[in-house]
Formats: structure tokens, C-alpha cells, sequence
């Protein structure tokens, strides 16, 4: 075969740089996107900022006429109008118009604004600068935070370090003292008693129940750390140190015949058990605090429900017209050029935004009309939803609906739901009707809650009661939607009344 030219003729779709750019506007959160016109904001000066109280003119400075304005005056023009010279200036006038104190170009309120709304007010007692201005600390730092005000030998305060990072998040030992000891350098000569020691010195570090090797010892190290006259304590160390394994299979009828007691005194030892806790490392937060900004607001204003975007979220830009009517349709010089360049990306910029915000408030409209009964009566109340139901009725795609309601949050009188809460498989119902499995979840909970706790719904009994009320749901997807709520079986909800 021999190369050869051939002339086809074909459709192809091509992603422009504004398809692009509003695509990747359209699936930001409501931080990232105020991140993103922050730094369009700096980087582009034809984009500015609308503030409060100022008139919204975002014409097109590059329209017909526009050229015909009368341009702006010269700097070096305006000074001369308005700032008299020395020379013009009589003898002893000079001094007279310069006054005490000049007037500076800002104020210190306007530099330490953010700092100074931290600050605590006259009649604020409760205020905690370490709350309000310190980050997230970690376990292993408060560790060493106690160890470095603890007296010890180099030697010892050398095996407490080398404890302290084998100690998880959850605050347990996860090597053994075999495996600390192996670890040390044999000219130290360490030996496993000493490791021991000191590891109990960790036992004592805040907060209660750290530095433990499995879950018998921390709860154990919790209750030693109780005053002596606590009620049942005695008891209570001893279900815990010799009879735990019958307590965590709830096997109270074997429980009661090892430890002698009542069925009145172990609810009591119970109660207090419940009261430790079996994750103490948890208690040291070291993440930091996400917040989430509502992109919708929902309101519900005569009987009717109102859908409106979170204005103090959605920053308003516009064109800056002084910066646009210096560009010039015939020139090509260099400046000109990027001028015009910024000018076109600048309404690029502005168009996608009015085109995100402009289709997640049709989606927003779509997901209220179709949850009213969410709105009115709860969980209980949710319809079945799918992504095609709103790509349907807006004319778009299921893609662009799925970008939309991705980290985007909604502001209920119910509280603040990501979009994509509003989205729900259906189950069948006896009567030929569908049930959503958010409201099928709502049920499961309700029911599991007004359980008797002597003897709590099976998986089972609680099908059963589901397809008593038409809704016929397997054993199997009870215990996944059960499972997804985070409700244990019945045989660890096992409770004595």
C-alpha cells in the first residue's frame, strides 16, 4: 500500500477552555470555589470584587460605543487640579494648610479586624485563648509533653520515648515488651523488668487508661484511677479483670452465677463499666475542624417552600470598567494585548460562575419539589430518588447532575444535607408502590429504638415488621441497612432492664 492524502468529513466534540474551566467550577465545594476567585481575583486586575451598597454594572466595556467615552484623566492631571504647589502658595499659608495630625491611608481596626473578633469581649468569662487560637494536638506530643515534666534517668526517659511511639491513636501498646527490649542497642543493656517499670510510669500519663496492652488492662487502669469510694468499684474490677469475656457475650444468666451477684448489682457494676472508656487515646483530637458552608438555603414562607442560593457564599465579581476602557480595538501592541487577553478571561470567569450557580439552583428546586415530604414529616417521608429523575426534568446530564450535587450542601429547617442525601434506591411495596431506603433506614432505626432491651428485633423480626407495613425487604438488606446505620446485632444489644 502507498501513502495517500484523504479529504474526510466528520463530527467531533471538543472541550473548549470555557467548557473546561465551567465544568471544573461546576464540581467545587462552596470553600474551594471562594479559593478559586480569590486567586482569580489576584491574579487577573480586570476582575473585582462587588461590594455591599455599590451599583452591579457588569456591562461590556468592549461594546459598541464604548470606545466613544471620554477616557479617564491623566493622574499627573487630576494632581495638578486639586493639589496646590508651593509656589502658588502665599507666605505663612504654607503652614496653615498642613494640620497637626495627618490623616493616615488605614486604621488599626482595619489591619487586626480578624485577629480582633477573636478577642474576648468585657462581660466574656468564659473565654479560653487556647480554644480559640491553638491548633490540634496530637497523642504522641501529649505524651511527651507529660514525659518531659516527669523526673526520670536519661535511661529511663530513653524506654519511655521509644513506649510512647509504640503506642497507637487509640492509646495501647502495640509491640510487646519482648519486641520494645529487642529494639534498644545491647551496649544499653536494657533489660524487659526495666521496660516494664517505666511502661507503668506511661500508665499513669493522662489521660486514664493509656499506654494498655489489650482492653482488660485499660479498663483496669481507668478504675484504679477512680477514688476508693466509688460505689461497686470492688465488683466492677473484678467482672473486668476475671470475667469479661461473659460480659462482652452479654451472657448475664452465666455472669451472675460466677460473680454472686443480683441481677439489681450487676446492672450497677454494668453502668459504671459503660461510663470508662475503651478508646482513651481518642480524647487527644489532633484533626483539624472541617467546616461546611451551605451552597442552598431552604426556607418555608406561606406554606410554600423557597429556594434561594447562600448570597454570603457566592461572592459577586465584576468587570473592573477603568482597567476595560483602556483597551484599545485596534491596537497590538504588547500591553493592549494582554489587556484584552485578561478582559476575555475575566467574563469567561464571571459567565461560568453565573452558569454553575444558575444550574445548581435548578437542580436544588428540582431535589425540594421532589422531597417535600422530607421537609414536612422527616426521614420517614423520603421518596425515592435518582440521578435521572433530575437530569430528566432540568434537560441535562446525568453526568452534570452528579457534579452538581458533589460536595454541595443544602440549609433545611432540618438541618444541613449534602445534595446527594436527597438520592435514594427504591424497595417494592405489597401495594405496587416504591419506599426509598433512607426512609426504610429511618424505620429500622425507629423500630430498633422502641426495642425491648431484655429482648431485642432480630434481623428477622424486623423484616417482619417491614412487610407488615407493605414493604417487602430481605433479612440480608435489614442487616446491610442496619450495618450502614451502625447498629450492632441483637445479640450485643442485649441489655438488663
Amino acid at each position: 500500500m502507498k501513502p495517500s492524502l484523504v479529504l474526510k468529513m466528520g463530527q467531533q466534540l471538543t472541550m473548549t477552555p470555557q467548557l473546561q474551566q465551567a465544568i471544573r467550577l461546576l464540581q467545587l465545594s462552596t470553600l474551594d470555589l471562594q479559593q478559586e476567585i480569590q486567586e482569580a481575583l489576584e491574579s487577573n486586575p480586570m476582575l473585582e470584587r462587588q461590594e455591599d451598597g455599590d451599583d452591579f454594572d457588569n456591562s461590556d466595556p468592549m461594546a459598541d460605543g464604548a470606545e466613544s467615552a471620554a477616557p479617564a484623566p491623566s493622574k499627573e492631571e487630576t494632581y495638578q487640579e486639586t493639589t496646590p504647589t508651593v509656589d502658588n502658595l502665599e507666605e505663612g499659608e504654607w503652614g496653615e494648610r498642613i494640620p497637626n495630625e495627618l490623616p493616615v491611608d488605614t486604621a488599626w481596626e482595619d489591619v487586626y479586624q480578624t485577629s480582633a473578633s477573636s478577642l474576648p469581649s468585657n462581660d466574656d468569662d468564659e473565654w479560653d485563648f487556647t480554644t480559640r487560637t491553638s491548633t490540634g494536638e496530637s497523642l504522641h506530643s501529649h505524651l511527651l509533653w507529660q514525659l518531659n515534666l516527669a523526673p526520670m534517668s536519661d535511661k529511663d526517659r530513653l524506654i519511655a520515648a521509644t513506649l510512647i511511639d509504640c503506642i497507637n491513636n487509640d492509646g495501647y501498646l502495640e509491640e510487646t515488651l519482648e519486641e520494645v527490649t529487642e529494639s534498644f542497642d545491647p551496649e544499653l543493656d536494657i533489660e524487659q523488668d526495666e521496660v516494664e517499670v517505666v511502661l507503668h510510669r506511661i500508665q499513669q500519663f493522662e489521660p486514664a487508661g493509656i499506654g494498655a496492652r489489650d482492653l482488660r488492662e485499660c479498663l483496669l487502669l481507668q478504675l484504679r484511677q477512680l477514688p476508693a469510694n466509688t460505689p461497686w468499684l470492688n465488683e466492677t474490677q473484678r467482672v473486668v479483670g476475671d470475667y469479661l469475656e461473659l460480659l462482652g457475650s452479654r451472657d448475664y444468666a452465666q455472669l451472675m452465677r460466677r460473680t454472686k451477684l443480683k441481677e439489681d448489682e450487676l446492672r450497677q457494676v454494668i453502668d459504671l463499666i459503660q461510663r470508662l472508656n475503651p478508646r482513651p487515646g481518642s480524647q487527644i483530637e489532633s484533626s483539624e475542624p472541617e467546616y461546611v458552608v451551605p451552597d442552598v438555603i431552604v426556607r418555608k414562607h406561606n406554606d410554600r417552600w423557597l429556594v434561594e442560593l447562600n448570597q454570603e457564599a457566592m461572592p459577586r465579581l465584576r468587570v473592573n470598567p477603568q482597567y476595560a476602557g483602556f483597551v484599545k480595538r485596534a491596537d497590538s501592541s504588547a500591553d493592549n494585548t494582554f489587556m484584552r487577553n485578561q478582559l476575555q478571561e475575566a467574563r469567561w470567569f464571571i459567565k461560568s460562575l453565573q452558569s454553575r450557580n444558575e444550574t445548581l439552583m435548578k437542580v436544588a428546586t428540582q431535589i425540594v419539589e421532589h422531597q417535600r415530604g422530607f421537609l414536612d414529616y422527616g426521614d420517614e417521608a423520603m421518596k425515592p430518588l435518582v440521578l435521572h429523575d433530575i437530569a430528566e426534568a432540568v434537560g441535562m446530564h446525568e453526568s452534570t447532575i452528579s457534579r452538581v450535587t458533589t460536595q454541595k450542601f443544602m440549609h433545611t429547617p432540618r438541618g444541613i444535607y449534602e445534595l446527594k442525601y436527597f438520592f435514594s434506591s427504591h424497595v417494592s411495596t405489597s401495594e405496587g408502590g416504591e419506599c426509598s431506603s433512607t426512609a426504610i433506614r429511618a424505620i429500622i432505626k425507629k423500630l430498633v429504638a422502641a426495642e425491648n432491651a431484655k429482648k431485642p428485633l432480630s434481623d428477622s423480626k424486623i423484616a417482619g415488621l417491614l412487610e407488615a407495613q407493605g414493604i417487602q425487604v430481605a433479612r440480608r438488606t435489614v442487616a446491610k441497612y442496619r450495618e450502614s446505620l451502625g447498629i450492632a446485632p441483637s445479640s450485643e444489644r442485649k441489655r438488663l432492664m
